[in-house]
């Protein structure tokens, strides 16, 4: 029999298939079943203006943390941002500017508004910035009573540097501080907040794990850490990115009915799993609709679709979603939520190459991909095939309603609207 846990939490995360490591789970169990609330972070780097799929899982898990009755904290990364997490890359990433770091981070602050409750109480949760501490640190004190807790050999055998030095791609001394401000970051919030647990992605294990070492070495604190396994579909793909690009939760980035499709496209292979994940459904219901076969599998992946949406983007725009999707499948229609490129009526009736409009539409993701896509047979304008890759598009194809729907396979459309 499995292991009856105590603490609602971990018995979510188990149940629901988020536990990947912890580093004393019946540890950690214990403290969460027991009051106050227990209070536990994970931290996000301002890299972009908005999270994607990608981070979903952490998203969720800090979620399920506080609808088991405990604080979570989102940090977020002002300070190492400027140094770049050096995790599951082969390279250095693109090191931004105050002003970018900070236009990201409000981003990024609107997409936790929707999952995350935020206020005072005592379970409510919080933001907080790490360059508040980072920023005033001063460079020799820090590596004397906090570097010399680090072990060089240990830190080479950690995945975030040994992949990178394997593939024989640089690693520059900027990013291999990362983890050791990682850990500092956890430390930091034990001592401010009482913090208690760092969650993320199993990629972040050697730098979590060295935040809980650090910890009970300087201060004689018992920490714990719990990642999530990193997630690719069935065929292999990098959870949260498509041929077109990233999965973006944010409507500015990508719109609502965007968002539903990818969902809607699930694999047969990643119903369940995903239903258990990135829903709130009871999990007797997930095991039903993770049943269902042939052509009912639909049924489960517009379930997910709509449940996704609706966390993400609320009630309306899941709605709005769902039924635009009905009419174009459905009614061959061109539904109002499609994701629209609006293109000057001289530049119509000019041509431009519809490959070209593919790719500004965001049904692929460069010129050549769409050449490809066309080329396959893939490619429609208003429902009929592109026969050649050299095809213009003009103001003849505009409907009555001036639109022309332009379709990437069977599942992926959007609009071109005369301006």
């Amino acid at each position: 029999m499995p292991p009856s846990y105590r603490s609602e939490f971990v018995r979510t995360v188990v149940e629901r298939g988020y536990l990947h490591q912890c580093t004393d789970l019946e540890g950690l169990d214990a403290v969460l079943a027991g009051t106050p609330p227990a209070v536990g972070y994970i931290g996000f780097d301002c890299t972009a203006p908005s999270l994607h799929a990608g981070s979903l899982v952490s998203i969720m898990l800090l979620r399920k943390f506080q609808q088991a009755g405990h604080r979570p904290i989102v940090l977020m990364g002002g300070g190492t941002t400027r140094i770049g997490d050096p995790s599951g890359r082969d390279e250095a990433r693109q090191l931004l500017d105050d002003a970018a770091i900070a236009a990201n981070m409000a981003g990024i602050r609107t997409v936790f508004d929707r999952f995350l409750r935020f206020g005072d109480a005592p379970a409510d949760a919080v933001m907080v910035d790490n360059a508040d501490w980072l920023d005033d640190l001063r460079y020799i004190p820090f590596l004397r009573d906090y570097g010399r807790h680090f072990s060089v050999n240990r830190m080479l055998t950690f995945d975030s540097v040994r992949l990178r030095l394997e593939r024989e791609q640089p690693l520059t001394f900027l990013e291999f501080n990362y983890m050791v401000l990682q850990a500092y970051d956890f430390l930091e919030l034990a001592r401010r907040c009482d913090c208690v647990v760092q969650m993320g992605g199993s990629d972040q294990w050697g730098n979590i794990v060295g935040g809980v070492d650090l910890a009970r070495r300087i201060d004689g604190r018992t920490l714990f850490g719990l990642t999530t396994p990193l997630l690719t579909t069935a065929s292999g793909a990098k959870m949260g990115k498509t041929a077109a690009g990233a999965v973006w939760l944010s409507p500015d980035m990508l719109s609502p009915y965007q968002y539903w499709q990818f969902w809607r496209n699930t694999e047969d292979g990643d119903v369940g799993r995903f239903l258990r994940l990135y829903t709130e459904l009871p999990l007797d219901e997930v095991s039903r609709l993770e049943a269902l076969a042939g052509a009912e599998i639909n049924e489960a992946k517009i379930v997910l679709a709509n449940e996704a949406t609706r966390l993400c983007h609320g009630d309306a725009a899941a709605a709005g979603a769902a039924e635009t999707a009905r009419q174009t499948f459905a009614e061959q229609a061109a539904g109002d939520d499609l994701p629209t490129v609006e293109l000057g009526m001289a530049d119509l009736q000019a041509g431009v190459p519809a490959f070209e409009l593919f790719r500004r539409a965001g049904l692929a993701a460069s010129n050549s991909d769409a050449r490809r896509l066309i080329k396959g047979g893939g490619a429609r304008i208003n429902n009929g095939v592109i026969e050649s890759e050299l095809r213009l598009v003009t103001d003849a194809d505009l409907s009555a309603e001036g639109v022309i729907k332009l379709s990437a396979g069977r599942k992926r459309h959007a609009l071109v609207r005369a301006v």
